[in-house]
Order: C-alpha cells, then structure tokens, then sequence
C-alpha cells in the first residue's frame, strides 16, 4: 500500500480542484449597520442544469492515517462542504485523466475553513477528524446520474500533516 502525507489546506494549493472559503484578510464589505463583515462570493458554484440545493450530512468521524479505497465526482455539478463546527476536517482530491483519478492530494484544513469541488472534481468521501461531523452540503439537484465512484485497486494511506 503507498502512502500520502497530508498538507495544509491552502487556496493556491487546492485552486485546481475547487474553492478554498475561509475569512482570512478583510471583508469585501461591511453591512448591517456596521456589525458584519461580508466574505463576497467565496465559491465558483456550478449546478448545470439542476438548482442550488442544502443538505445536512452528519458523517462519523475518521483518524489519521486514513485508509482511501474510494474516490467519487460529481460530474454535473459544484459541491461545497461547510463544517457546522469549527474542527478540522480531511479533504482529499485527485488529478483527472478522463475517466479515472490520477495523482492524488490530501489536506488538512484550519478550523472554520470549507470547500468547494469544482463540477467533475475526483475526491474522497467526507472526512470529518473529530465528533461530530455535521456539515452543511450546497450542491446540485435535478435529474441524471451526478454520482460517478472509482474504487482503487491499491489502497493509499493518508498520514498527518507535518507539523
């Protein structure tokens, strides 16, 4: 079995695959008489054909090193997970080669950041590291087939970052 080492979730790091969203530097905005600072249009969403939808996903959580046997996209469409605590979670992704995952990449990120996947994107399932692993999804509803799974023949071990 090969082994990957996470990394830090950064957006220049994760810009091939998606959205990195976060509210690191100044807002765009402050609103609300002063009291909020507005992050503006943080996600490149795409939903094709279909319409922005949210669900509550409530995944267990899993330990590094981690054990990847499955990578998935969603080909019609964006999909971000927002974490509705402020924990980390893993995020993994994978270079397209058509129609199966090349290289794979691993991250960590820093309480209170999320993602976006960019329509077509191979990942790992979600990953939550601590109880619990309630998230919030935004993602593509409507008809056809937006779930396409590749199994790997090898697994691939994810350890922890470097500190």
């Amino acid at each position: 079995m090969s082994s990957l080492r996470a990394r830090t979730l950064t957006r220049n790091a994760f810009t091939p695959f998606g959205d990195v969203l976060d509210t690191r530097g100044a807002p765009d905005r402050i609103i609300n008489q002063g009291l909020c600072g507005r992050f503006h249009d943080r996600a490149r969403l795409d939903f094709g054909d279909g319409r922005a939808g949210i669900s509550l996903f409530d995944a267990e959580p899993r330990a590094l090193p981690y054990r990847l046997e499955l990578l998935e996209r969603h080909p019609l469409g964006s999909q971000a997970f927002i974490p509705m605590t402020f924990q980390p979670f893993l995020v993994i992704v994978a270079e397209d080669l058509g129609d199966r995952p090349g290289q794979v990449h691993a991250f960590v990120t820093a309480p209170g950041q999320a993602i976006n996947f960019l329509r077509g994107t191979w990942h790992g399932v979600l990953t939550p590291l601590h109880a619990p692993g309630l998230f919030a999804v935004i993602d593509r509803i409507g008809d056809g087939a937006n779930l396409e799974e590749y199994p790997l023949s090898k697994p691939i071990l994810v350890e922890a970052a470097e500190e």
